[in-house]
């Protein structure tokens, strides 16, 4: 048989229908002087880490012929005590999951909560990936809106959660790839919604997805959770602890949610060295939120200098700035690529983003706008 040029490698197998036409998820990885395009935390981590990770995984390797801890509780525990420390609210071992990345506690929570005949709402622009694991789990997706100027649109978000009754709504908050952070009023309004929507079942769960929570210039939402047993609030290492090879993400909510993703977790879904280097890293939280300090500094000079310079930016939570606008934002992308800088298209009409990086990649980055707003005359 021939394959049109055109289509997709997978047209010709019977996959589902509603996954025909969709692209996988991905930012361009390129070979370019500065990369600031997926982001990641700039630092390496600190040579007296790696030790302790070498050490811990050491340890670890001993014992490979044995399954690891099926229920990650030192590690559990770890991560509760950071976030009782960090977060503004205590929280115990039973109300913490982790697992592979905070996509796989996305996909947990939808598996176990979505599914074929359920929806999930999302407010977009926000996180593709609430979307596409929607999808992947056979669960209806619903796009809800945002204001002009990337807030949640909290009248027309409730009324699309009254009229649609979705089992689960997505929050990001810092958003991706805006950067808006949203207020506990919001969350509680679009929970209280929710749970009326579906007052005839158990309620609808609420996913805050706080990624880039630890950027923030306010709180966490983190104590919304108290006395709201259907609130879930998703963390990740990646970012913060400058981990992103590790892929380890981790959700805080009721006791009972932890019990009930049980259900569909894969077996020994955590291996024994995942949970052997993140313990090694909550060991140096201390000296790794230093570095989120020094991208907190680095991310406010974007905005400011952006700005400056003459552009539009969207006032950030993030480690990320989104900045415009273009009349072509793909065609500013490519102009700043050839400057030997690597920033974010997103698909957002007229906008980019850039994710904070050390002050020299961010002095390229600028000198990059600078010469196309120079050769453009913008």
């Amino acid at each position: 048989m021939t394959r049109n040029p055109s289509s997709s490698p997978w047209d010709e197998l019977p996959i589902r229908d509603e996954l025909r036409g969709k692209s996988p998820y991905g930012a361009p990885q390129l070979d370019v002087p500065v990369r600031l395009n997926t982001n990641e935390n700039p630092y390496p981590l600190p040579e007296p880490l790696v030790q302790r990770i070498a050490e811990r995984v050491t340890e670890a390797a001993r014992d490979l012929n044995r399954y690891p801890d099926r229920d990650a509780v030192e590690l559990r525990t770890e991560l509760a005590r950071y976030l009782s420390r960090t977060g503004g609210h205590e929280v115990t071992t039973d109300q913490v999951w982790a697992a592979n990345g905070s996509n796989e506690v996305i996909q947990q929570l939808l598996q176990t909560f979505g599914g074929p005949g359920r929806s999930a709402i999302g407010f977009e622009p926000s996180y593709s990936m609430h979307g596409l694991i929607s999808r992947g789990t056979g669960t209806e997706w619903i796009s809800g809106p945002r204001n002009d100027d990337f807030t949640i649109d909290v009248e027309a978000a409730e009324k699309a959660i009254a009229e649609r009754k979705p089992d689960v709504v997505f929050i990001c908050s810092p958003n991706n790839p805006t950067g808006t952070a949203v207020a506990a009023e919001t969350v509680l309004a679009l929970y209280e919604a929710a749970q009326a929507a579906k007052a005839d079942t158990a309620g609808a769960l609420v996913v805050i997805d706080e990624a880039y929570g630890e950027f923030s210039h306010g709180p966490s939402l983190l104590p919304l959770i108290e006395n709201r047993p259907n609130l879930v609030v998703s963390r990740t290492m990646s970012k913060a602890f400058g981990a992103a090879g590790l892929r380890l993400g981790y959700l805080a909510a009721d006791p009972a949610v932890v019990d009930a993703v049980q259900l569909v977790r894969l077996p020994y879904h955590l291996s024994s060295v995942t949970q052997a280097t993140a313990l090694a890293a909550l060991e140096y939280t201390d000296t790794l939120l230093k570095y989120v300090e020094q991208l907190k500094t680095e991310r406010d000079r974007i905005v400011d200098e952006l700005r400056a310079i003459g552009c539009e930016v969207v006032d950030s939570d993030a480690n990320f700035v989104q900045f415009g606008r273009f009349d072509d934002q793909h065609a500013a992308w490519q102009a700043i690529l050839d400057q030997g800088v690597l920033v974010r298209d997103n698909g957002v009409p007229g906008w980019l983003r850039v994710s904070a990086g050390t002050p020299a990649e961010n002095d390229a980055f600028l000198d990059a706008v600078r010469a196309i707003m120079k050769e453009t005359g913008a």
